[in-house]
């Protein structure tokens, strides 16, 4: 008997499309436990519109202008939107269009982000194998260029478990880690309270105490955070060194980006293994009464409250990041299992 296909539903609350339509944005999300990439737009008669391309393992994402920098198994991709402002394709007035690949090797790269000094631009990433931070190279896997104070060698044994970054005026600044562990895969054991904050700049710890921190976000002069292993987004009050927690999502965090007084963050069930059981987020559904879900909240900045949100249930379980594309209505990507990648040829016509 032939196998049932798993099904994917995508639920979105009541006013989502109404809040896409006035911020005039769409999203894009991964998730690398099904290896899907998403964009959610609108289509012409304001439903909910949902694209998807399958990239094996995808996770960090990141956006400039009409660049999309995306990690997946063993490759970081640059995608270019296709078309120009006013220009649609088949009903899409975004075509996310793959145009260049490092081959990086399984370095399970988690956050992505584009540092800019001196007019130079570098594409910067959390190389999670390895501990570090790591910049493409044109003729390596990576070329490490920082790692945290207390982890003693470069080794691909996912030590502390390294996982987000975010930059402070174009520049590397704060980075989470799940332990201050310095052993192969010691991390493990510091699930519940030895997740951290890394000031890059300085090596100094400034938040401890944390269960699986995610996502730090530089925005509004403030750094932003998921506390996964709680349910809590947050942020750090660098004066005091403590995380001071806004709301409690009911999902275990990952994936957060903002777009005016709004937090779009990814929330995904927990996995059933050791990894991800016994968290102190299983304690707070449970005080709740309220199960685990996958999806993603929109979090008023002002007050604090889930405004908006979408709602994952099927093959999907778990998300990893997610990002804003501004001034789009409905956007695709081009991928690589059918022949259109043949027929989609676009000029430069600069000279």
């Amino acid at each position: 008997m032939k196998e049932a296909t798993p099904s994917l539903e995508i639920t979105a609350s009541r006013q989502f499309t109404s809040w896409l339509l006035e911020q005039n944005l769409s999203l894009v999300f991964t998730t690398y436990q099904a290896g899907k990439l998403f964009f959610l737009g609108l289509q012409g008669d304001g439903r909910l519109s949902v694209f998807e391309r399958t990239f094996e393992r995808c996770m960090g994402l990141y956006i400039e202008g009409k660049s999309l920098y995306l990690s997946s198994l063993y490759q970081l991709w640059r995608f270019e939107n296709a078309l120009e402002s006013g220009q649609t394709h088949q009903g899409y007035d975004a075509v996310y269009l793959p145009q260049l690949s490092y081959v990086t090797g399984d370095l399970d790269i988690h956050d992505i982000r584009k540092s800019k000094t001196n007019s130079q631009e570098t594409l910067i990433f959390v190389n999670t194998l390895f501990s570090c931070l790591g910049k493409v190279s044109e003729t390596h896997s990576f070329v490490p260029v920082w790692q945290p104070p207390f982890i003693s060698k470069l080794a691909a044994e996912d030590r502390c478990h390294l996982n987000g970054l975010t930059l402070r005026e174009g520049k590397p600044r704060y980075v989470t880690s799940v332990s201050q562990s310095d052993v192969a895969d010691g991390w493990r054991d510091h699930r519940h309270n030895g997740g951290c904050v890394i000031d890059v700049e300085t090596n100094e710890i400034i938040v401890t105490q944390l269960s699986m921190p995610h996502s730090p976000r530089w925005y509004r002069d403030k750094l932003w955070l998921l506390h996964s292993g709680k349910g809590e987004f947050g942020y750090v009050d660098l004066e005091q060194g403590t995380f001071e927690p806004i709301v409690f999502c009911p999902g275990y965090l990952r994936g957060c980006t903002f777009h005016g007084d709004f937090a779009i963050v990814g929330i995904s069930q927990p996995r059933h293994n050791k990894t991800f059981q016994g968290l102190p987020l299983d304690e707070t559904l449970k005080e709740k009464n309220a199960e685990s879900r996958c999806g993603l909240l929109v979090i008023d900045l002002k007050t604090g409250d889930i405004v908006h949100s979408i709602r994952i249930d099927g093959v999907v379980q778990e998300l990893y990041d997610v990002a804003v594309l501004p001034n789009i209505r409905r956007p695709m990507a081009i991928g690589f299992k059918t022949d259109e990648i043949r027929r989609m040829v676009t000029v430069d016509s600069q000279e």
